[in-house]
């Protein structure tokens, strides 16, 4: 006879409509944000006099990339918060407020000092939040309808690339016909959006609260938390340098994007309609990354992995391993188009097209994978851990793109890799990466640590 616990239910938790809605708000004011601070950085940025103060494009990538390495780099400590202190909800309230703040002095002062204090103030509350969020989703369901889980986080992707989508093109239009307080008001309105929608579900929420100190205390320092921290700390390394690659698709590659010709014309000899060719403006190329995002999940999980699978195994390190070497193609083919630039040539925006294609293909052979690889390759009892961890390898990519941006750049304002050699360069890194990880993944046997199941 079937207990009560074990009888299934399709009715989806309270309080979810009100976490996917404050997840794309939210993301819709992060990417918006993050789409115009190369072209902000290098075009619009005043000194506090109101004087020109515009970066030279290896300083404001290597600025762009410690602002994103902060990003990831304080989840850990916001899972902290959390998990230890605070809970998840008062977590993500309070934060959210100072990402708010953020926004506001990027929107209210539009010069170098309110810059950085404004990136520093949402790192803080971006970084600070994103761990908490997913965990929080994970929190609302039980055994009778955990069978949802897998829909939900479909939803709430969904809910990061449609944001992510509608943002990218919006934001950069506005800096373009309205100026920079517009462009960064429009993305700290959303955030106040997301942090009122997520007040409003208060009363929706299952609440855990936090577990204290101990239990962190045991999870790392347990053997099966040194072991798993150890293993997978050498992976990330490599893993580090794909983010280097990929997280430059909204910094050089927008750059690279502003000496293009990129008008579109979708006009047919039947429909001489003038709207249907526009020029796109080089922030908005970006909205490229999402939408391939939305259309190729589906093609890789039903056509491209089973077609391989007729031929070999395909195991996550081995996904992983074939997509560091894509993400290096993709950057095969931005230095080319680079090279046609320095000749003089009239490049279309098409190279780019077909370099977002291929780096998002390596997206998810690499990023999504190796999420999955991690939460099955983590104890139960630290996986939040892991997933902090993980998340490290973002923050030591854009480290290592904003150093060789730094380094590059000579005192006289020239830079040691020029034109096309720079893009070569992170080719060449991307893969001596791939090499070292695939013989590294050849020696690593696989746990598998799953809730409700047996260690």
């Amino acid at each position: 006879m079937s207990s009560q616990a074990e009888v299934k239910s399709n009715k989806m938790p309270k309080g979810i409509p009100y976490i996917i809605g404050n997840e794309a708000a939210e993301r819709f004011s992060y990417y918006g944000m993050r789409a115009i601070l190369v072209i902000y950085m290098t075009k619009y940025l005043v000194d506090m006099n109101g004087d020109a103060a515009y970066m030279d494009e290896a300083t404001a990538r290597g600025w762009y990339h410690l602002f994103c390495s902060s990003v990831y780099f304080l989840p850990i400590f916001g899972a902290i918060l959390s998990d230890v202190y605070w809970g998840k909800f008062k977590t993500i309230f309070l934060v959210s407020i100072v990402y708010c703040l953020g926004h506001l002095v990027l929107s209210m002062f539009e010069h170098n000092v309110g810059l950085v204090v404004g990136l520093t103030l949402i790192a803080i509350g971006s970084g600070g939040i994103k761990p908490v969020v997913s965990a929080n989703v994970g929190d609302q369901f039980t055994k009778a309808n955990q069978h949802l889980i897998k829909k939900v986080f479909s939803y709430f992707y969904f809910a990061i690339n449609f944001g992510s989508f509608f943002s990218t093109l919006m934001t950069p239009f506005l800096l373009n016909k309205y100026g920079p307080s517009v462009a960064f008001g429009l993305p700290g309105i959303l955030m106040f959006v997301a942090t009122i929608i997520f007040w409003l579900g208060r009363k929706k929420y299952t609440v855990v609260k936090p577990s204290g100190w101990t239990k962190y205390r045991e999870a790392i320092f347990s053997p099966a938390g040194k072991k798993a921290i150890f293993r997978l700390s050498i992976f990330y390394v490599f893993i580090a340098l794909f983010w280097t690659l990929f997280d430059q698709s909204s910094s050089a590659w927008i750059l690279q994007a502003d000496r293009m010709d990129r008008m579109v014309d979708l006009r047919f000899w039947i429909f001489q309609f003038d709207w249907l060719s526009f020029e796109v403006l080089a922030s908005q190329t970006h909205a490229m990354n999402p939408v391939m995002v939305m259309m190729l999940i589906p093609i890789f999980t039903f056509f491209i992995y089973p077609f391989f699978g007729k031929f070999c195994k395909v195991t996550p390190l081995r996904k992983i391993t074939v997509g560091m070497f894509v993400a290096a193609l993709s950057f095969v083919v931005i230095a080319i188009a680079e090279a046609k630039l320095q000749n003089g040539e009239s490049v279309s925006i098409v190279w780019q097209v077909w370099a977002y294609l291929i780096i998002t293909a390596s997206e998810i052979m690499v990023s999504i994978t190796a999420l999955e690889f991690s939460y099955t390759q983590a104890p139960n009892n630290m996986k939040s851990i892991i997933m902090g961890i993980f998340l490290l390898s973002v923050t030591l990519g854009n480290l290592i793109a904003a150093g060789v941006n730094f380094f590059i750049r000579n005192a006289d304002g020239t830079v040691k890799l020029v034109g096309a050699d720079y893009y070569w360069f992170f080719t060449a890194l991307m893969v001596i990466a791939g090499i070292l990880f695939g013989i590294v993944a050849r020696f690593y046997k696989e746990e598998r640590y799953i809730q409700g199941e047996e260690a």
